[in-house]
């Protein structure tokens, strides 16, 4: 059985003074360095949208799923060269109703408010052949909501940016990782084909496709890190 990294991403940037939970800022150069490390590991940088061949178990090869939530402008400015550099995709999370707006959801939180892609940096992502996917419509705690509205934004999301993009999206994103067999059951009636938690550990070939486990890759990470989350069972334990 053929086990599957899933990477996630928030920043591609250096962290502002002062700025709260540094760990979701990678640096151009060390995100540079691991794209660069794949590649020549023979690995093929792939979307959520793109692999689900491999998810299935209907295809078989060396490939990791990259992944970047909430969708930053960095992500477009400094991502995207690298990942063209080496011929690979990615998915970015979206939310829907904070496109060319902020991280209003945590900005306080995090004293820093983060700029979001615009429509036309979104476009500009898409047509690089990068995946789109859903993160709702407003960075919501999905549990804490009421079945209607929590339906809403799951399905809301897919709506809106199908409307502003015209192409379909296929994959989601829980907010904060929070899902329950509701939220799995409203993403998967709402019509994508797979969605990504936030519990550690590298996909199975048969692992349940909308709950998925992701690999958080953090600013604060040693270099070594990197190569032990990925090609060894250290993140495929529980953690303490």
């Amino acid at each position: 059985m053929a086990c599957i990294p899933i990477l996630t991403y928030h920043n591609i940037a250096h962290a502002p003074v002062g700025a709260r939970l540094r760990s979701l800022y990678v640096a151009p150069r060390r995100f540079a360095w691991q794209m660069g490390l794949l590649a020549r590991a023979g690995y093929q940088g792939l979307s959520l949208r793109d692999a689900l061949p491999y998810l299935r178990g209907e295809s078989s090869g060396k490939v990791v799923v990259i992944t970047f939530d909430d969708g930053y402008r960095d992500n477009v400015d400094s991502a995207l060269p690298i990942l063209q550099r080496w011929g690979f995709t990615a998915t970015c999370f979206v939310v829907s109703a904070a496109l060319g707006a902020f991280n209003r959801w945590d900005a306080e939180q995090l004293r820093v408010e983060k700029p979001m892609m615009s429509l036309s940096e979104l476009e500009h992502w898409r047509d690089a052949g990068m995946e789109i996917g859903a993160h709702t419509q407003n960075h919501v705690h999905l549990p804490a909501l009421a079945d209607a509205d929590a339906e809403q934004e799951i399905s809301g999301s897919k709506a809106e940016l199908e409307a502003q993009l015209g192409q379909e999206i296929m994959t989601f994103c829980y907010p904060y990782g929070e899902m329950g067999a509701r939220e799995r059951e409203m993403v998967a009636r709402s019509g994508f084909a797979a969605a990504v938690t936030t519990r550690r550990g590298r996909a199975q070939s048969d692992a349940d496709l909308f709950a998925l486990p992701r690999i958080s890759v953090g600013g604060h990470h040693l270099p070594h890190v990197f190569p032990l989350q990925l090609w060894t069972g250290y993140e495929d334990r529980p953690r303490s």
